[in-house]
Formats: structure tokens, sequence, C-alpha cells
């Protein structure tokens, strides 16, 4: 029998905020490794005791007030490294490591703004830059974990209104176009091998009056992974409860298992 390996991903959206909702999320699901995105904190304020206590670690790189990723993990994060190569640029929106020879890669794709700003062409690039990465970096022959906050939602059932929302930031025929590419490459959409249903999302506007319960969302936090990896897949969920809590991020949690 091999072991199993429960990994999630969650939009914190100011971790320091937050951090009661995530311990009794850990201590509840007991994943062996969370991505974390949108810490909002720099280095120093991190709350790194919290997790040494209840036996996780933790890498981070943050800065004040945006962005921020994070992995949290019982067994270490070894061969750490930060952004698009050298550089380092956007060090706080993409981190990779390995934890029992699985790569894995926590991103928080940027929001894009709007169809015609600036930003949104910036998010575009960003994600030709990222195809760049897992092209000259890595095989899709080889177990890697790709989880965060990827700001697309890919298709039509990860929508609560797909024909008014079609154009839009986060669901946009560019955006779609750019993502796939990113699968062809050699990802599997683990959520969907096994929830092909509808009407589950991991994003809810604060702005929507009772949006959750209304179930006015978007999936735009995926947990995606290369053939070989994705093969060994036992399962796959979204855990409605802690957007439930009190203060809560705007997202929730999603998570796989894989069986190893």
């Amino acid at each position: 029998m091999g072991s199993t390996m429960k990994v999630a991903t969650f939009n914190v959206n100011s971790i320091r905020a937050r951090m009661d909702i995530i311990l009794d999320w850990l201590n509840k699901e007991s994943p062996d490794v969370l991505c974390v995105q949108e810490t909002k904190v720099v280095d120093d304020d991190f709350p790194l005791q919290p997790f040494l206590d209840i036996n996780y670690n933790v890498v981070f790189r943050g800065e004040k007030k945006y962005n921020g990723v994070a992995v949290i993990s019982k067994k270490p994060l070894e061969g750490v490294s930060f952004g698009f190569g050298a550089d380092e640029m956007y060090g706080t929106r993409l981190m990779s490591g390995t934890i029992d020879n699985i790569l894995i890669v926590n991103t928080y794709i940027p929001q894009g703004n709007d169809p015609s700003s600036d930003k949104f062409r910036e998010k575009l690039d960003w994600f030709q830059r990222l195809y760049d990465y897992f092209d000259q970096n890595f095989s899709p022959d080889s177990p890697l974990l790709w989880l965060g906050d990827f700001n697309v939602a890919p298709d039509p059932i990860d929508v609560h209104d797909p024909e008014k929302l079609l154009g839009h930031v986060g669901y946009h025929p560019d955006e779609h176009a750019a993502l796939q590419r990113l699968k062809e490459w050699g990802f599997v959409d683990v959520f969907r091998m096994y929830q092909p249903a509808p009407e589950q999302y991991t994003f809810w506007d604060y702005r929507i009056p009772n949006g959750v319960n209304r179930n006015i969302g978007w999936r735009i936090d995926h947990v995606w992974a290369t053939a070989p990896l994705a093969k060994k897949s036992v399962n796959a969920r979204i855990d409605i409860e802690p957007r439930l809590k009190e203060r809560p991020s705007d997202h929730t949690p999603i998570m796989a298992e894989f069986r190893l």
C-alpha cells in the first residue's frame, strides 16, 4: 500500500485576518500540503509560530497589503524557488518546491482588472511567461502539481451566469485560450475528474448580497496535475465551510488526494 497525499489551495485574503479559520481547517482536514495566496504581509510579520505549534512547516514570500504566497506542509518543502527564474520577478505571486519527489507550483495569477486595461494585457503576458516557465523547466511526463488562484473560470459550468459574464475579466476568451494552452502542455484539471456537476465554486464576491447562500460564485482556484500524477488521484472536492464562517476570505479551499 502506498501513502496518500492530500493537497489543497486557499486564497486567504490576508493570512493574519484568517488565522483562526486556517488553523481550524488544518486541524480538521490535516492536509499534507496547503498552498496559500494573498497573504498580504511582509516576511518579518508573517505569523509563523501558530503553524509550527501544530507541526507544520511554512515557506513564504510576501509584501504589504498585496499578493504574497506560502506553502504550509507537514514535510519540509525542498529546493524552494520564488518567481520566474533568477531575477525572482513576481516572487510574491509564484513559488515552487518539492515534496516526496513531486514538484509543487503555487501561483497567484494577476486578476487583470478589466479587459480594456493594461493590467489585463499584463495578465495575458503572465500566462505566457508561466507557459515558458513550465516548458523550459519541467516535463509533462514528470509528477507536477500546479495549484493556486488562477483568476480564471475555465468553463461555462465554472461561473454562475456564463452568458452574461462572457467577456468579463476572469471569464474572457483570451484568458480561456491562455489557460487552454497550458492545459495542452500537459495538465489535467483534477477537480473535474471527480466533480462533473455545475455550480461548484471557490469564490463568491463580498459585494454581492447573500452571494454564498444564493451561490453566485466562480471556480477560479484550481488543483491541476500532469498526467502521471493525475492518474494517481483518488478524489477532489471544494470545502465551502470556511467561506461560511465569520469574517471569511472571499475564497474557500479546493483540494485533491493522491495515492502515491
